[in-house]
């Protein structure tokens, strides 16, 4: 029983060494290479190139206040629309101390010299009924009369600004209420009921009330790299898709190319502008995420091949010519001269016809080929 098991394992041991020897011979034996054949073809290339950016209003308006004071009332809300002139918020005037000193004076000292005009008014014009004085001393004496009540006047109106930022004489164009300057919609309203506010002056911007644009005249702004800006030109259309709206997708015409680069991640890259096209009643947000899609060079039915059947050896492209069938089958190199690209397939300016076939890629024949 014992010699049976030794025969049967060294059986079982020969058929491995046999099974791997002929394994081993299989694959030491040289496979047939085939290769991918293709005919020259005519068809329209294009070059393009994908700009990643942002949707914006051509123009942002920072509306603000034109005296300092507390926000009293808000009016608009982000997202309403505002015409030009329109009250966006009203400002409660804090008065400052010195400057409200100064105007009460003013309006005391006014007073003062009023009351004395006129008693003098009056003597002057008692003796001019009595014929005592003369016309022109009546006259000088009711215009300093007139002087000393506009000086008045103007006195109270001053003390009424600097205490409540708006006068009776000029209710119609109080300072207090802040309108907005353009027709648009709000974008942002970054104070609150409560919160102080600052003119705009020598030493600060001033406080922005609100932030109004025009959202139907939009752009696309992007940066473009330095080895592209220079196939680009004023005025070629662009496709601009946003992904976050269901890859809606907008014409848009190039209109700005920057004169000078900035450096991001090391690349030289200029910055671009282009004028969306947006209908009436689109909805589009400022801020959108978006790609822009620009055709940087275009071939119109030129004769093409796969890239992958061109050899690259330098400055110099080559070909192989498929010649003859079968077992027979050779292939001849033959230089040719390339043009646009679209990174598919290429064009063939020189060198080839469209009855001729091409080699391609190699292709490793399987088992049941061979």
């Amino acid at each position: 029983m014992k010699k049976y098991i030794k025969l049967i394992i060294a059986a079982i041991i020969a058929l491995i060494f046999f099974g791997t020897f002929v394994f081993l011979w299989q694959k030491s034996q040289p496979k047939e290479i085939v290769y991918s054949e293709f005919t020259p073809e005519k068809t329209d290339l294009k070059k393009t190139t994908i700009i990643t950016g942002k949707i914006e209003p051509r123009n942002e308006v920072n509306i603000k206040p034109q005296i300092s004071g507390i926000i009293a009332e808000l009016m608009k809300e982000p997202g309403d629309r505002v015409q030009q002139g329109e009250v966006i918020a009203r400002v409660k005037v804090i008065p400052d101390m010195g400057q409200l000193s100064s105007a009460e004076s003013r309006v005391r000292l006014a007073d003062i010299n009023l009351r004395q005009v006129e008693t003098d008014y009056a003597r002057v014009q008692n003796l001019h009924d009595q014929k005592l004085v003369s016309d022109e001393e009546y006259e000088k004496s009711r215009q300093q009369l007139q002087q000393a009540q506009e000086e008045k006047a103007a006195a109270v109106d001053a003390l009424q600004v600097v205490r409540d930022g708006v006068s009776k004489a000029n209710a119609s164009a109080s300072s207090t209420l802040i309108r907005s300057t353009i027709s648009g919609i709000i974008l942002d309203v970054p104070v609150k009921v409560g919160n102080s506010v600052i003119n705009s002056n020598t030493f600060n911007d001033g406080t922005t009330i609100a932030t109004v644009a025009n959202m139907q005249d939009l752009i696309f702004r992007g940066n473009i790299d330095e080895t592209e800006v220079g196939q680009l030109s004023i005025g070629v259309p662009m496709k601009i898709t946003i992904g976050a709206l269901q890859d809606l997708q907008f014409e848009a015409t190039l209109e700005y190319i920057s004169p000078k680069a900035t450096e991001s991640n090391g690349a030289n890259q200029f910055e671009i502008k282009a004028a969306v096209m947006v209908s009436a009643d689109g909805h589009i947000r400022s801020g959108y995420s978006a790609n822009a899609e620009i055709v940087l060079a275009q071939a119109t039915q030129a004769l093409a091949v796969p890239e992958s059947a061109i050899e690259f050896v330098g400055d110099s492209t080559f070909v192989y010519l498929v010649k003859g069938e079968g077992k027979q089958k050779t292939y001849e190199r033959k230089a040719v001269v390339t043009g646009l690209s679209d990174g598919v397939n290429i064009e063939i300016k020189q060198g080839l016809t469209a009855d001729q076939k091409v080699r391609g890629p190699e292709i490793i024949a399987n088992d049941d080929e061979r």
